[in-house]
């Protein structure tokens, strides 16, 4: 296998062919004519074949050079092309971005800018995978970037707001409140029916609550666990149990009157949807026209 440090000297070897000179080769190269002839004769030697022809007045390729040279400026042409390709991704927002992001955050924050992203940038293929894990390895997973609540981001991430703040909303049909009352605290829900939902491999949410200075997790129990949000709303609208849900996901149910909700004084405001990634260092185009797009 060639290593970067051969290749470098490969190149250094094909600058003196064509130059015809060391002192002329070391110019272009911006190294010292010696550290130029100590690197030549070093590949020769770990070869075992002379490459250049040498005398005090001129230097040429053998015939063993010449056949170097024959392959290797296409192939260093090659490299050279691919590299600037890559550089370029710098600056064009083109390439693809490999998105991981909640079914919410797909949903709500995702979907409504999926058009115009798409019309601004047709050079970029947004890859997105949606997941339920709560929180997850973007290097590990080979993405560019994710969306989700700030509260399952490690610390170590770049995390920008991508939604307003968000409130959680306790709902139940009203069917389900003529059997049951209404939960007046937290403290009531584990004589109720809920609805549990799943995030990944993380298990079953347990329902979490502030008021004043007092914070509540409640472990609910019911006759259903679902993890995927449609089926959550619509068990919740069909009188199955209570229901933990996005304000927002719940908002235009609580309009029609197909679910009521209670709790509300426990459910304050908390920080919404960010999108995350590693590392601002060497950032492509591509990733931030999307960072642009998503952005409050």
């Amino acid at each position: 296998m060639v290593r970067y440090n051969e290749l470098t000297v490969l190149s250094a070897f094909l600058a003196v062919a064509e130059e015809r000179s060391f002192t002329r080769a070391a110019k272009r190269l911006t190294v010292s004519t010696s550290a130029l002839s100590h690197a030549i004769r070093g590949l020769e030697e770990r070869i075992g074949v002379r490459l250049l022809a040498r005398t005090t007045r001129s230097v040429a390729p053998t015939d063993a050079g010449e056949q170097l040279i024959a392959r290797l400026r296409p192939a260093l042409g090659d490299i050279q092309g691919a590299l600037d390709q890559v550089s370029g991704l710098r600056d064009k927002p083109a390439g693809r971005v490999r998105l991981v992001v909640s079914p919410l955050a797909a949903t709500m924050v995702l979907a409504p800018k999926l058009g115009q992203f798409a019309r601004d940038y047709p050079e970029i293929v947004l890859d997105v995978t949606t997941t339920n894990e709560g929180r997850f390895d973007l290097v590990a997973g080979r993405f560019d970037a994710g969306i989700h609540l700030g509260e399952f981001i490690e610390r170590d991430m770049i995390a920008l707001r991508v939604s307003p703040d968000q409130r959680a909303a306790i709902v139940g049909a009203p069917r389900y409140f003529e059997s049951h009352r209404k939960p007046a605290s937290p403290r009531d829900l584990p004589s109720h029916r809920c609805v549990n939902f799943r995030h990944g491999s993380a298990g079953v949410y347990r329902w979490e609550f502030d008021k004043g200075k007092r914070s509540l997790a409640v472990a609910v129990d019911g006759p259903l666990i679902v993890d995927d949000a449609e089926i959550l709303i619509r068990a919740a609208i069909d009188g199955i149990g209570l229901a933990f849900m996005l304000e927002e996901q719940a908002a235009p149910h609580l309009a029609s009157g197909a679910v009521l909700r209670v709790l509300e004084d426990w459910c304050p405001p908390f920080a919404g949807y960010f999108l995350y990634y590693p590392s601002r260092r060497q950032q492509p185009a591509a990733l931030s026209a999307l960072i642009e797009t998503l952005r409050l």
